[in-house]
């Protein structure tokens, strides 16, 4: 007889359990915090340049900066019976539930906001739990929302359940003053290159990674080319001596 599929809350999982540190209620906890994430900005113009006389009237565009706000219950499909669980396994593991800033729902994706002092112990209880196995992180990307965007840098994780086919989202703030974020590489190794790209570019670093390191740009590169406030061409670009000049200086091979 083949062996039967396992259910969310099954056997072992947290949803059997009492409710830990939190008592025997499940009760939702974090989807409305004091402070909510601010994410985004307004926008004038396409491409954000003024004075040169445009004339294709994508100059005059105004865009509200777009956040989605913070969901409340129901959250509706499986996302009710998930929350549940997760937040049954964090009283059982010690975090506190206060650990999810925030939890929004958006374009069909949950998206959890995670304060980065408990981001590795959140990623481990999403791995381990019965009731969770989120077996496998897909993905570690950066963010960067603008320099007039409070803690503008933001880590995104997008975490996969083979075993429940789920599939959700982990973002974590910082300041660019402040880009620290632990590694979460011991629980899901496969975050290790990625990591090196979102320091690469966005400058996040990634405390305990093995060899956090550049991994698209030279050893010797200045700057992390996809901040906001890089510079979009016209420099100098250095190789070892070499120097790659701007667009408009290079010879003309036609």
């Amino acid at each position: 007889m083949a062996e039967s599929k396992p259910q969310p809350g099954g056997t072992q999982s947290s949803a059997e359990r009492s409710g830990g540190n939190g008592g025997d209620s499940l009760e939702p906890y974090g989807a409305r915090p004091a402070e909510p994430v601010v994410a985004g900005r307004a926008r004038r113009g396409m491409f954000g340049v003024s004075g040169t006389g445009d004339t294709s009237g994508y100059g005059g565009l105004r865009l509200p900066a777009y956040v989605p706000p913070a969901a409340e219950r129901p959250y509706g499909g499986w996302f009710d019976e998930f929350v549940d669980d997760f937040l049954a396994a964090l009283d059982e593991n010690g975090i506190p539930r206060d650990a999810i800033q925030q939890i929004t729902v958006d374009r069909g994706e949950i998206t959890f906001y995670v304060r980065r002092e408990h981001l590795v112990g959140v990623c481990r209880t999403l791995r381990d739990d019965g009731a969770l196995r989120f077996e496998f992180c897909s993905s570690v990307s950066g963010v960067d929302f603008g320099e007039d965007v409070p803690q503008r840098l933001h880590s995104t994780y997008h975490l996969t359940s083979m075993t429940y086919r789920r599939r959700i989202r982990l973002e974590v703030c910082v300041d660019v003053d402040d880009p620290h974020v632990p590694s979460i590489v011991d629980v899901y190794p496969a975050a290790d290159w990625q990591e090196r790209e979102a320091w690469d570019m966005f400058g996040i670093i990634y405390d305990g990674h093995p060899g956090l390191t550049r991994i698209l740009m030279p050893d010797d590169w200045e700057g992390h080319p996809q901040r906001k406030d890089y510079p979009l061409g016209g420099i100098p670009v250095e190789y070892k001596g070499t120097e790659v000049p701007p667009p408009d200086q290079r010879r003309a091979y036609s």
